[in-house]
């Protein structure tokens, strides 16, 4: 078994699989997800925090994290189409796009049939 990677929030010490993904839901903050972001190499934008939320939020409604095409139909809507693109969305999220990378950041947990 492969023991949790550790990021630390302040001095707390939060714990995630090999590639970030939180173990207990619980421990999310936005600190934890500045401290990831750090950690991947990304500073969070405003338009970063508008999407964790979103994601974050439709979780808590659905239950589900959402599909990528839910993603780009509601950024599209917000910010106009080429900013709320595809493309655009896996720039702001360059390790693993808006369904991984955002997923980690947002603490929600790896999404169903990623490897």
């Amino acid at each position: 078994m492969v023991p949790p990677r550790i990021v630390l929030v302040g001095s707390r010490a939060v714990a995630t699989d090999a590639e970030g993904y939180l173990l207990d839901r619980g421990d999310w903050s936005e600190g934890f997800a500045q401290a990831l972001a750090r950690e991947e190499g990304l500073v969070l934008t405003p338009a970063h925090w508008e999407v964790i939320r979103f994601l974050r939020a439709y979780y808590d409604e659905h239950g589900v994290q959402p599909q990528v095409r839910v993603m780009i139909r509601h950024f599209t809507d917000l910010w106009g189409a080429a900013r709320g693109s595809n493309h655009a969305l896996h720039e702001m999220f360059p390790v693993g796009g808006p369904q991984k990378q955002g997923n980690r950041l947002a603490g929600l947990l790896r999404t169903k049939g990623e490897h």
